[in-house]
């Protein structure tokens, strides 16, 4: 019985590991050939604001983080650096700076989703013509699927 019990007990502990494992690998071997840095640079030549992720925010740990340079046009957002990768990652722009889940969903009836993270070395993410960027100050990369904050940066 003892064995058993040892055996189940060591087979969960091998299948909660290997879960884990997969919700980590699973987005790296499904995203999507990152944007050609031309197109990023093109974004990054026409900003009127450029801001820096880094990776020692409040909320910001091992497993959620950012760093790297973020561009801010009036039709788009480019960003070159690194994301730790993750799962249904939606970009926001906020009129205030949050650098904790708490401080997120307290202000996310003010803020804009402005598109969707499928890449984490380097991304771009065009907006449409409802969005003002004057109207906000920060971005943010935002794990809808596990409510976790990843990073944000401050643009003006």
């Amino acid at each position: 019985m003892k064995r058993l019990i040892g055996l189940t007990l060591s087979h969960l502990v091998v299948l909660a590991i290997g879960f884990a494992l997969g919700i980590y690998a699973l987005p790296i071997l499904i995203a999507p050939e990152a944007p050609p840095m031309a197109d990023i640079k093109a974004v990054e030549a026409k900003a009127q604001y450029t801001a820096i992720f880094e990776k020692e925010r409040a909320d910001s740990d091992f497993l959620h983080w950012g760093e790297g340079k973020v561009s801010i046009a009036p039709d788009g957002i480019g960003f070159i650096g690194e994301l730790a990768p993750g799962p249904d990652y939606k970009l926001y722009l906020s009129p205030e700076f949050v650098e904790t889940e708490t401080d997120f969903n307290r202000l996310k009836g003010t803020m804009m989703q402005v598109g969707e993270v499928k890449t984490f070395n380097q991304f771009m993410v065009m907006l449409g013509e409802e969005v003002d960027i004057e109207q906000y100050n920060t971005v943010i990369v935002w794990c809808e699927t596990f409510g976790q904050y990843i990073t944000s940066a401050q643009y003006r």
